[in-house]
């Protein structure tokens, strides 16, 4: 068992991995403002200038969990200076790239780093001390919304006014330093693992999963949902997914303890994290939409990307601030409490969007109110999660949690982008969602919501978690 070392807490230890993971989080949103330039960029069809994204979404959806089991292995703040060196590698090759290949090569090194995260909450459950621990987390987790949330508006800014690959080379450099103050502030527990061969079997298993499945959700409409290609993937994940989990339950160190994902709270806590991932993305192929389309639909409110950008960042401000009520909540009455109420949180915000669509004021709040549930929610995943696995898989089983919210999130965006789609209006040529198919996402998108509050509202276990007792020592 690793052994668990708390140091003296500093504010300059949570702000370093926080930044760390906005720096990381930002890879969502870094290439939005050039989604309709690059096909001239690098002389290529929309089609294939879509690898740019889907490369990041498959590179993290695949290494999140792996750098999660190395850093239980091998050490957590090891794992997150690797991680970090794929993000500082994969900004120099984008910044310098001419092609459509070296563009997709650097995108899919950024992708590597998805996993800065779940790295940096697991390893804050290491070095604070207990009664922070909960906070930390939370402000942690707020982390990816923020990233994504202030990447939009500071991405759109530098493609307008300056170079695109300034964005890259703005990531590369600020990653530099984020690595070196890691180096000289971080003092992470030692990590004493008897010696184990690495679950290279689970590892290729895993990585025909999820390509299979996560290629079939985001290409699925491209495709053809009944192509040969499609389905082919769909038939290659049901069959290898037998296979795969009869071999990880006889190995010595498998790469996800399939024992421990299947314990009550760590089932349905990642249940709910699809859940949660699948109404977060709901809102983000919304509302921007409706803010970006013209005022002559009726509905669109006709702002430019840079504007809508500005309209939508202070949401992850608002992440960033819900944090400390969520780590509160959590120490008084529990991190499942603290995820219901995040769940709860998000549909109604998403409720009151579809009341205020016509008032850019209405959407924004709308979306703070969804901001707050999200941090709520975002903060109480991890804690449920590290408080009921065992301290040598708690990397691991946290960047199985993080997957599942990928996993949500990239379902989201096939079904609400396939609702998107069939709604639609032709205006000044081309077709257009109308504004019930708007709604309609938005109305899904709370479903969702609620329902996690559902499968989160069945967790077993007491009023007050692992974290609450010890924040009173």
């Amino acid at each position: 068992m690793t052994p668990i070392a708390r140091q003296r807490p500093t504010g300059g230890v949570v702000a370093v991995l926080i930044t760390c993971g906005i720096l990381a989080s930002m890879m969502q949103t870094l290439v939005l403002p050039l989604l309709g330039e690059l096909p001239y960029i690098f002389d290529t069809t929309p089609s294939d200038a879509s690898w740019i994204v889907t490369s990041t979404l498959l590179a993290g959806a695949v290494s999140t969990p792996v750098l999660g089991r190395l850093a239980d292995q091998y050490g957590k703040k090891r794992m997150l200076l690797i991680a970090l060196l794929f993000l500082i590698l994969g900004s120099v090759v984008c910044a310098l790239a001419t092609a459509l290949i070296p563009m997709i090569v650097g995108r899919t090194l950024q992708g590597f780093a998805t996993g800065i995260v779940v790295l940096g909450i697991s390893l804050l459950h290491d070095v604070l001390p207990a009664r922070k621990v909960a906070a930390g987390i939370a402000l942690m987790s707020a982390s990816l919304g923020v990233g994504g949330a202030i990447g939009l508006p500071i991405a759109a800014a530098l493609a307008e006014y300056t170079d695109w690959r300034t964005l890259f080379w703005s990531v590369g450099v600020a990653s530099v330093v984020v690595g070196a103050l890691i180096v000289f502030l971080v003092d992470a527990p030692a990590t004493r693992r008897a010696a184990v061969p690495f679950d290279y079997l689970g590892v290729l298993g895993l990585t025909i999963i999820l390509l299979s499945v996560l290629l079939a959700i985001s290409k699925g409409g491209e495709w053809g949902w009944t192509s040969v290609t499609t389905l082919g993937l769909v038939v290659l994940a049901i069959v290898v997914t037998p296979i795969w989990c009869w071999l990880e339950l006889r190995t010595r160190s498998p790469l996800v303890n399939l024992r421990v994902a299947a314990r009550g709270t760590v089932l349905l806590t990642n249940l709910a994290s699809i859940l949660v991932g699948f109404a977060l993305y709901a809102q983000s192929l919304v509302i921007p939409q409706l803010m970006q389309l013209p005022v002559g639909t009726g509905y669109g409110h006709g702002q430019s990307m840079l504007q809508m950008a500005l309209w939508v960042a202070p949401s992850g401000i608002v992440m960033m601030l819900a944090a400390p009520f969520a780590a509160r909540l959590t120490a008084t009455r529990g991190a499942k409490t603290t995820l219901v109420s995040g769940a709860v949180i998000i549909a109604l915000g998403y409720a009151a969007a579809t009341q205020v669509s016509g008032s850019l004021w209405g959407l924004t709040i709308a979306m703070w109110i969804s901001s707050i549930g999200t941090g709520f929610a975002f903060g109480a995943m991890p804690t449920l999660i590290l408080d009921a696995v065992p301290a040598s898989e708690k990397a691991a089983a946290n960047g199985l949690n993080a997957l599942m919210r990928s996993l949500g999130m990239t379902a989201s965006a096939a079904v609400i982008g396939a609702v998107l789609a069939h709604l639609t209006t032709e205006f000044g040529g081309r077709l257009i969602p109308t504004e019930a198919g708007f709604i309609a996402g938005l109305v899904i998108g709370s479903g969702a919501a609620l329902f996690a509050a559902l499968v989160a509202g069945a967790i077993q276990g007491p009023a007050e978690g692992v974290v609450a007792v010890d924040a009173r020592t």
